[in-house]
């Protein structure tokens, strides 16, 4: 009878198997089953034996309460309050803003007044080469305010924590001057085809650290590095005067780039060194260019520079070109930085700019002039 009493064929057909599964798969529902011996089965069972069986029992449920706690504990959503949404929020914005950091030492040598800084080392910069992951890295220094003295490390391959340990001796400076002096340092990433990517940059005014500690030893020191981009942002891109005169018989486009005015500040003196690039363009093509001279330490240049540009034959008037002018920030280790940019006549042309423009078309022979602020 496959091992069945007389009991279990007396139970309804499928009992008999769930209690045996139960009793596999659940050890305190085998436990608390009432026992029903067979009749050679000694009479004496386990559970004459008394309180301890109870007690196991008893422990067993216990212990499936507090998992059975436990789970539902773990499984409970949790609602963050306000201030921890706004710590996380914080700490993202820290994160996406965080360019990492840069080592540098710095020491002066009386006998040969000269100052000696180290560029060691980066940290934690950014990928500026998706493809990749990583980024080509080197590091720009002048001294400020003159920016007479310009150095820059050698460019480090596909590494976003570069070690340079490169010396820089500037010579001629007092021990006195130092005071006045301020290091800035930018980082940047080469780019074979393109414009290099800024990363960042640091400054270090001399007159915030103890420089009479350097004069006996050599001063390591770490600086977040802080996005360039943020001044403009704060402060605007200025805005651009040029005047136009439009001459049909010859077909020549006359240029005057007159002045700019509220520039942003390009460095810790609150100056820049700007100029003005200009590109003819016919069918959308840049077919030639001219540029004006810099304009040392303003933020108001005066340039009054005039260009001619001869007009390609079979175009109906001005209705195939435009022009477009970049306002940039002269530098002489680096690629210089592109401070706002103007678009005048074509598609991309609006508001001032495309006023300006019509008017220009539409009054042959007259020099007309205007305002226009500079865009990203």
């Amino acid at each position: 009878m496959d091992g069945k009493t007389w009991e279990d064929m007396k139970r309804k057909p499928g009992e008999y198997k769930r209690q045996k599964f139960a009793e596999k798969f659940d050890p305190v529902f085998k436990m608390s089953t009432p026992h029903t011996p067979s009749p050679t089965e000694s009479t004496v069972g386990p559970l004459e034996s008394g309180v301890s069986n109870v007690n196991q029992i008893e422990s067993k449920l216990d212990v499936q309460s507090i998992m059975k706690d436990i789970y539902h504990t773990q499984n409970e959503v949790h609602s963050p309050t306000k201030e921890e949404i706004e710590t996380n929020e914080k700490n993202l914005q820290q994160n996406a803003a965080y360019l990492g950091q840069l080592v540098f030492k710095l020491r002066y040598k009386h006998d040969k007044n000269a100052l000696i800084v180290s560029v060691v080392r980066c940290r934690d910069l950014p990928a500026k080469d998706p493809n990749v992951g990583s980024s080509d890295p080197y590091v720009k220094l002048q001294l400020l305010p003159d920016k007479q003295h310009k150095v820059k490390t050698r460019v480090l391959r596909k590494t976003r924590n570069p070690v340079y340990d490169e010396d820089f001796t500037f010579y001629g400076i007092g021990f006195n001057q130092l005071s006045n002096i301020t290091l800035h340092f930018v980082i940047l990433s080469f780019d074979r085809y393109s414009r290099d990517d800024i990363i960042g940059e640091v400054f270090c005014a001399l007159n915030t650290i103890d420089i009479t500690q350097i004069e006996t030893q050599q001063m390591a020191l770490c600086r977040d590095i802080q996005a360039r981009s943020l001044k403009i942002r704060s402060q605007g891109r200025g805005e651009l005067l040029v005047s136009l005169c439009w001459q049909p018989a010859a077909t020549r486009l006359t240029v005057v780039v007159l002045k700019a005015r509220n520039l942003p500040k390009m460095d810790v003196t609150g100056l820049a060194d700007p100029y003005v690039k200009i590109y003819l363009l016919y069918n959308g093509q840049r077919i030639a260019k001219k540029k004006t001279h810099v304009k040392k330490r303003t933020l108001s240049p005066v340039f009054n520079e005039s260009f001619v540009f001869d007009i390609p034959q079979g175009g109906d008037g001005l209705e195939a070109v435009s022009l477009e002018f970049l306002l940039l920030d002269w530098d002489r280790v680096t690629k210089n930085e592109i401070i706002g940019r103007l678009e005048l006549g074509g598609s991309k042309s609006t508001g001032t700019a495309h006023h300006h423009w019509n008017e220009v078309c539409n009054s042959p022979r007259r020099q007309i002039a205007d305002w226009h602020k500079l865009r990203e």
